[in-house]
């Protein structure tokens, strides 16, 4: 095992490379072009046996890397942004196809306005698409998941692609030391990808066409993917205990942080949740009872286990990075879903959205989160959700608001103005 600094990005790279991925299928995007480019550049040095295409497109990218794993290689690529929307049609797909397969997507805001910064909006937009889900809080877990990830999408019992998310910058440009398995090691971990049934031999000919369906077997299809991406909480469960045997790190479904006395839990995804692990810290020394859940299975979504966490506390705030218009937070609502009509649910559920497109969340803010929540549970009322924004912030953005409608105003005078003396 070997330690290095490395970015979020090579970690996603190491981990394709410690698996033995066979085929990578690339299109560039910002910010996970570093991911491709150190791959193919281990490819042309000959430190990784692997072919490496680049497509048109991701929608392309996506299409060739499913086509690839149903005949029978470990594929594995990786995206973001708008490049995962762009490739939305073949998700769907490619699910359908039962085709196993990982891809990485950094996560990045969505259009329009445009931003390079992280939120997770892609990444939720994905979540009904049949691709399970890890979500990733450190470069660490950025490279270790992906090899799990191979475990998981390959297994008899799922055959599904599967999705390792990190957030763009935060992670996939920040250099953390990472530990590096030795290759025989992680090769031993990660197995041979065994086809089954998808493997294709020109020798031995075997249709895998997709056909027209109707109601009543297009039904059965779905239920099935359904069922099978089900079965991923329970194959996680095996597989994290194994990587702990190997490894010695432990990565359950659910990463529980202060949680066993705590009456407020704080709920996140992502690398911001190191940012609310630190303010737990301080909470706690200050003597507030405050834990933190942070998921790394999204999909399937562990509720059995977030009921079993939160089970007789108090109130729990939900930080979404995200935001689902005429909604709200993602994350809330799925949580909210899974806690309705338990007998031991919190009485408080709270909803607070931040940082998207990467606004940061500081530390005083998750202190007025816990205390938001704490009022609520005194007072026995939930309150509405609440965007994180401060009252600066709001003044600087309506007079930047004026100053824009007060140039618009000039501009369509002077154009008036200038007509007018046409006429004349």
């Amino acid at each position: 095992m070997t330690r290095r600094l490395l970015t979020g990005n090579a970690a996603a790279a190491w981990g394709a490379r410690l698996a033995a991925t066979d085929y990578i299928p690339a299109f560039p995007i910002t910010p996970q072009t570093e991911i491709i480019e150190t791959i193919a550049g281990w490819i042309d040095q000959g430190e990784m046996d692997a072919k490496m295409v680049t497509l048109e497109s991701e929608h392309s990218m996506i299409t060739a890397a499913a086509s690839a794993a149903t005949t029978g290689v470990r594929v594995f690529s990786a995206t973001s942004s708008q490049g995962l929307l762009y490739g939305m049609e073949m998700l769907y797909t490619v699910s359908g196809w039962r085709a196993p397969f990982v891809l990485v997507n950094v996560s990045r805001g969505l259009a329009s306005p445009i931003t390079l910064e992280p939120d997770h909006n892609d990444i939720m937009a994905a979540r009904d698409s049949g691709f399970l889900q890890i979500h990733c809080s450190t470069c660490q877990e950025v490279l270790d998941s992906t090899l799990m990830a191979f475990r998981l999408a390959e297994d008899e019992r799922i055959r599904l692609p599967v999705i390792v998310n990190m957030d763009g910058f935060y992670l996939s440009f920040t250099r953390e030391p990472v530990d590096i398995p030795d290759a025989e090691t992680a090769r031993k971990f990660v197995g041979d990808f065994d086809p089954q049934n998808i493997r294709f031999r020109a020798s031995v000919p075997f249709s895998q066409a997709v056909a027209v369906l109707g109601g009543v077997p297009y039904s059965y299809f779905r239920y099935e993917t359904h069922l099978a991406a089900q079965n991923g909480i329970a194959v996680y469960n095996e597989l994290s205990a194994q990587f702990a045997e190997h490894f010695g790190r432990q990565y359950p479904a659910i990463e529980a942080y202060q949680c066993d006395d705590a009456e407020i839990v704080l709920v996140m995804l992502g690398s911001f949740a190191t940012k609310a692990k630190a303010a737990v810290a301080q909470m706690r020394k200050a003597g507030s009872k405050v834990g933190l859940l942070r998921p790394r299975l999204l999909r399937p979504f562990p509720a059995e286990l977030f009921r079993s966490l939160l089970a007789g506390k108090s109130g729990v705030a939900v930080i979404d990075q995200n935001i689902s218009m005429g909604m709200g937070g993602v994350l809330h609502s799925e949580l909210a879903g899974a806690l309705y009509g338990h007998p031991h649910a919190p009485p408080q559920l709270l909803s607070f959205i931040g940082g998207l497109g990467g606004r940061d969340i500081s530390l005083e803010e998750f202190f007025e989160i816990a205390n938001v929540t704490r009022n609520a549970v005194a007072e026995k009322h939930t309150p509405p959700p609440r965007l994180l924004y401060t009252e600066q912030e709001l003044r600087e953005m309506r007079k930047l608001q004026a100053v824009a409608q007060e140039e618009a105003r000039v501009e369509r005078d002077e154009l008036n103005n200038s007509g007018d003396r046409k006429n004349d």
